[in-house]
């Protein structure tokens, strides 16, 4: 990575979880650990129209606010547990981050974790579309 400076030390320990995984089942079973530790999940009963990330492969919802001290949160919620992982980490990487900075976020860590390479088209534009949604809420938030 050439500017370790643009993610957070915790996005930063999770690139290199991921970089030191030896194939894709691994960087799989990982990032399922991640679905699983997610910090903000958005419940099933919270699913509406109105938080539905479009253009997503599977049924993914995504509502984002500000916490009492102004930082960003984003709470997620996907039926599928590669959905879920990718939702954690960007959760992780944004939640707390003035809203000015979500809008401007960078979800190249994806690249770098090595990601890119194993998300069917349709999965990365899913997660494309969920970043979108996550910088234009933020923007509105601003």
């Amino acid at each position: 990575m050439d500017d370790d400076s643009r993610w957070s030390e915790e996005v930063q320990r999770i690139v290199e979880r991921f970089q030191s995984c030896f194939d894709t089942m691994e960087r799989y079973e990982l990032l399922f650990e991640y679905a699983n530790l997610h910090p903000s999940v958005l419940s099933m009963e919270d699913w509406d129209d109105e938080n539905m990330v479009h253009g997503c492969q599977s049924r993914a919802h995504v509502e984002c606010s500000l916490d009492v001290d102004g930082g960003f949160i984003a709470r997620g919620g996907a039926d599928a547990q590669i959905v879920q992982g990718l939702m954690a980490i960007t959760a992780i990487a944004v939640n707390g981050l003035p809203p000015e900075d979500v809008a401007r976020h960078d979800p190249s860590y994806v690249e770098e974790m090595g990601l890119s390479q194993i998300l069917t088209p349709s999965r990365a534009n899913g997660f494309m579309n969920m970043v979108k949604k996550v910088k234009d809420e933020a923007s509105t938030l601003m």
